[in-house]
């Protein structure tokens, strides 16, 4: 029977590696980082002792998510070095990388073009007003320097994903500017693959004294974030963070259509694990949902790729079903019920 496109939901089955969990920024939500030089970066041997296992288990993507060292640091070098050799590493293995290190030099996206089939950075919000409060001791989530890092991955045709937090004291109004700043560079360089909205969920170390962001208001968000970005940007939620099945319905109904990577652990929201593959299709199947595992680069961007990075896609999305069968969902504008 064929599956219909406007019931689907996507999600990446995918591991995360982290290179090293010390960053330089000292956000406030934060349930991640650790100081700089107190955590040691992780080994090229740990890590193909963690990817080793990964190969017998349909993992497709492994998201490079890295703490920052200062861009002035001199261990800077080092720990660029250290994503690039990981990323390789990972894709040598049979693996697809996607990296989210937080801001880099052009220079330096560049050279990791050549090993991952897309990148991120969450935008966050663009309001300059967190500069005074969750974001003062924060350097790199200057809005003007995210914003850059955007318009050089679409100068450099890496396929994107970015995002917004909710709820770290934003307005709502700037919710749609954020959402209208993307949109505007999407139609610049078409290379917004996703955008997340993610509710601030409080975790354990973070020291910013604020309540969850409700999720009985993301179907409302969701709806608005669909008018506003072009039809061929995915919204993704992350579903760990929706603890009631009926409001991830209604999210999906809203509009979000992609479920994020899902792997053993959220690394950036550790208090939360994430719902695993059949529990979410438990939930989705009896709502008409089907569930369809994708891979970190969409369709419509496999020829920004490397001949070799291309090779590698074509082998996964022959692996990967029942999407491979879907003349691989298009464009991804999908029918809004």
């Amino acid at each position: 029977m064929p599956i219909n496109n406007s019931r689907l939901v996507t999600y990446s089955p995918a591991y995360t590696i982290v290179p090293t969990y010390e960053c330089f920024n000292r956000c406030s939500y934060c349930n991640f980082r650790s100081e700089p030089g107190k955590s040691p970066w992780m080994s090229i041997s740990d890590a193909v002792n963690i990817l080793k296992p990964l190969q017998s288990q349909n993992v497709c993507e492994i998201l490079i998510l890295s703490g920052e060292v200062h861009p002035h640091s001199p261990r800077r070098q080092g720990w660029f070095g250290r994503i690039y050799d990981l990323c390789e590493l990972a894709f040598s293995m049979g693996f697809l990388p996607h990296t989210n290190a937080g801001p880099l030099s052009f220079e330096e996206m560049q050279k990791l073009k050549r090993v991952n089939v897309s990148m991120g950075l969450m935008l966050e919000q663009l309001t300059p007003t967190l500069l005074n409060s969750v974001h003062r001791h924060a350097p790199s989530k200057l809005p003007d320097v995210r914003l850059q890092q955007l318009q050089w991955a679409g100068e450099l045709q890496i396929p994107f994903t970015t995002g917004l937090l909710l709820g770290i004291g934003e307005t709502v109004n700037d919710w749609w500017e954020t959402l209208e700043a993307i949109s505007n560079l999407h139609q610049c360089y078409h290379h917004i693959q996703e955008v997340i909205l993610q509710p601030h969920s409080p975790g354990h170390q973070q020291t910013f004294d604020a309540p969850p962001f409700n999720p009985h208001k993301l179907p409302e968000v969701i709806a608005k974030a669909r008018q506003i970005l072009p039809s061929d940007i995915t919204i993704q939620i992350p579903p760990n963070l929706v603890k009631d099945d009926c409001w991830l319905l209604a999210c999906i109904e809203a509009g979000a259509r992609d479920l994020g990577g899902i792997g053993p652990k959220d690394e950036v929201n550790p208090d939360y694990p994430h719902v695993q593959e059949q529990a979410l299709r438990e939930i989705l199947q009896p709502a008409g949902w089907e569930l369809v595992s994708r891979l970190p680069v969409y369709p419509q961007f496999d020829s920004w790729l490397s001949g070799e990075l291309q090779t590698a896609v074509k082998h996964w999305r022959k692996t990967l079903t029942p999407v491979s069968l879907l003349s691989e969902y298009g464009s991804r504008d999908f029918p809004i019920s």
